[in-house]
């Protein structure tokens, strides 16, 4: 109940937006059920009505679409380092007749690709990078690539792909409908703790923008309306002195006894903070022999809360930790802070549509190959909760708190924001897993990217066609982040931290 009561500005929505939506919804369900029944080839209803078949476009290009995304798996760069995976999506979107900026809110690998004049803005996001520190080749056994450092365990690759043939699908309904509107997609690096889309909203990158539509790989279909948590990172780095161990450990001062002092002391506080917080952290060095005492030692931490407010608040204790373990020590402390990301902001409006066309294109059905790969893997799950099978349903619709963390929280307090998750993954599989890189690499995977570029697609087009709703998207953003909002970016004014990942 207190959860309830705390965050029900998430949950709850004006009256007057739910029952337009609820309207509109109703309006398109009928007619998409008069398509279904004079049209024996199971033609989607935008086809009917504009004589271009959206969700057709995407199809066509199904192989494409699998070419881009292994490529992309294959790739396997880092945040801020995404130089090939950045320039294949640019070159895509150029050959399709988009204009290209590159390196825009100074980042080398983001760009914007544009198409269209007049009418909405609809923004598309591309995330691309991969995690450093889980390999697996695209195989349903423990199969790490000798020499390989990093892989698609989030799915990002999927993610690219999909968005970019969803984009050129709109460009090529926009093209042959004459309709007037802005497709934008924006490439954005470095999701996995660079918060790269937190410099594009600080650059003013979304300013114009009208809706912002995003997707991710997942284990099932869900057009949920979920929000997040607000996170903040810092490397926390000592200095001390040098010593022989043994012979002169009187006079050094370790920079790793810093570490361990400040690590001691979160591990106290976890239990006097709100129950929804989460604290994590890796010691990235800690010394290179145990006979000489470090005089160098570094802590990466994040801190995670529903409310940016609370991450502001803890943030001041773990600070005020990091300076009291460097004073017990002798040594010395400084920190940087390098990602921070909103919480998303939900939008029913939004979300309410993406989960008709969701439903529009249905889910996954395994081949024969694909369902051996699938039990292969789901036998290498611990007690997993979803079953194993096609993954066809659609999650029940709902408005929920989810616990991991993302930078488009940040665009979604931009401008009006929804995604989608769509089954990449063998059921039970949970990000930053080996098994997920294997789905992520896999026909399995490709397939899920496919249906994802067929749901934003629809769902941009169903904004072209009905401004309505995006006046209502509008309504209930702006009852939502509130009349006196002020954006400040949790990561504060410091520039894109291009080498996080080295």
């Amino acid at each position: 109940m207190r959860r309830l009561t705390r965050y029900a500005f998430y949950i709850a929505a004006s009256l007057s937006v739910i029952a337009a939506v609820d309207a509109h919804a109703q309006t398109t369900a009928e007619a998409e059920t008069a398509t279904v029944a004079t049209d024996g080839e199971g033609g989607s209803a935008d086809a009917e009505t504009t004589g271009v078949d959206v969700a057709g476009l995407v199809e066509g290009r199904r192989a494409r679409t699998a070419e881009i995304s292994r490529k992309l798996w294959e790739y396997a760069e880092v945040g801020y380092r995404e130089k090939k995976s950045s320039a294949l999506l640019q070159e895509m979107m150029a050959d399709a007749g988009f204009s290209i900026t590159k390196g825009v809110a100074d980042i080398p690998t983001a760009f914007v690709a544009e198409y269209g004049e007049g009418g909405p803005t609809i923004a598309i996001l591309a995330e691309f990078d991969a995690l450093p520190g889980i390999n697996q080749d695209a195989v349903p056994d423990r199969s790490p690539i000798p020499g390989k450092l990093a892989g698609h365990a989030c799915g990002h690759n999927l993610f690219g792909a999909a968005s970019a043939e969803a984009a050129i699908a709109v460009k090529e309904w926009l093209e042959a409908t004459g309709a007037p509107g802005v497709v934008r997609l924006y490439g954005t690096p470095a999701e996995e703790g660079g918060s790269g889309k937190v410099y594009m909203v600080r650059a003013g990158l979304f300013d114009d923008v009208d809706v912002t539509l995003h997707w991710h790989a997942d284990d099932e279909n869900s057009a949920a309306a979920r929000t997040t948590l607000a996170n903040r990172s810092a490397k926390f780095r000592f200095k001390g002195v040098s010593a022989h161990a043994a012979g002169a450990p009187d006079k050094a001062r370790s920079a790793l006894d810093g570490v361990e002092a400040m690590n001691h002391m979160v591990n106290l506080m976890r239990e006097h903070v709100p129950q929804e917080t989460r604290i994590h952290y890796v010691i990235t060095r800690g010394g290179r022999a145990p006979n000489v005492v470090p005089d160098f030692a570094e802590v990466f931490y994040y801190l995670r809360h529903p409310e940016a407010k609370e991450v502001r608040k803890i943030w001041a204790r773990l600070e005020a930790a990091a300076r009291g373990a460097a004073e017990g020590t002798g040594t010395q402390v400084e920190w940087e802070i390098i990602h921070g990301n909103h919480p998303i902001l939900v939008n029913e409006t939004l979300a309410k549509i993406a989960d008709s066309k969701l439903r529009e294109v249905g889910g996954v059905k395994y081949t024969d190959e694909e369902r051996a790969f699938a039990e292969k893997i789901y036998s290498t799950l611990d007690a997993p909760k979803a079953k194993l099978g096609d993954q066809m349903n659609i999650t029940p619709y709902s408005v929920s708190l989810g616990y991991g963390s993302t930078d488009v929280g940040d665009v979604s307090i931009a401008t009006p924001t929804v995604g989608l998750r769509v089954a990449s993954w063998v059921p039970g599989t949970s990000a930053h897993s080996w098994q997920a890189v294997a789905a992520s690499g896999h026909s399995i995977g490709f397939k899920g990217a496919t249906n994802a570029a067929k749901a934003l697609a629809l769902t941009a087009v169903e904004l072209y066609e009905t401004p309505d709703l995006i006046v209502a998207a509008k309504q209930e953003f702006d009852e939502r982040r509130g009349g006196d909002f002020t954006y400040e970016a949790l990561l504060g004014d410091r520039r894109p931290p291009l080498d996080y990942r080295r």
